[in-house]
């Protein structure tokens, strides 16, 4: 097993059986467990192993991840349609707002679609923002995620 292969196995113990509020503290856990990650690698894990942040009932958050993993491709863009709320053309960017929680798995669908449009995405908890490729405008890539992610949906 290679060393991001085992770190990634112990990142997955970790989320699947403790209450992890922060990467900093996923951070630590692993680090406990013999992994020195930065936290632009361990994002890149977090978001390879399909984990997402949760709301607990009680308040907070969690880290928790989708066994059931998102699926590839055009497939992957309609799984996620009912966490979109809106998708704007600012002219430069693409921005899609989701439920809360939600921006991270859809941001990842749409980075496995590898949709020839879109150069990449950066998302937070309810919001992405999507980057065209050069000579893309803005306003295909909104009208072709809009036709996937909200036409025929109750909004």
């Amino acid at each position: 097993m290679s060393d991001h292969d085992a770190r990634r196995t112990a990142i997955r113990r970790i989320i699947s059986g403790e209450r992890i509020a922060t990467q900093e503290a996923l951070r630590a856990r692993v680090a406990e467990e013999g992994f020195d990650v930065t936290q632009a690698t361990l994002s890149r894990d977090l978001a390879q192993l399909g984990a997402r942040r949760v709301s607990l009932p009680e308040g907070g958050t969690v880290y928790e991840l989708d066994d059931a993993r998102v699926p590839q491709g055009l497939d992957s863009l309609a799984a996620v349609r009912a966490m979109v709320v809106s998708v704007v053309d600012t002219g430069t960017l693409i921005v899609v707002q989701t439920l809360a929680g939600a921006a991270s798995a859809v941001a990842l669908a749409l980075d496995r679609a590898r949709l020839d449009k879109v150069a990449g995405t950066i998302a937070g908890d309810d919001t992405i923002f999507i980057a065209p490729n050069k000579g893309v405008a803005p306003w295909r890539v909104a009208r072709q995620l809009s036709s996937i992610w909200l036409e025929g949906a109750s909004r």
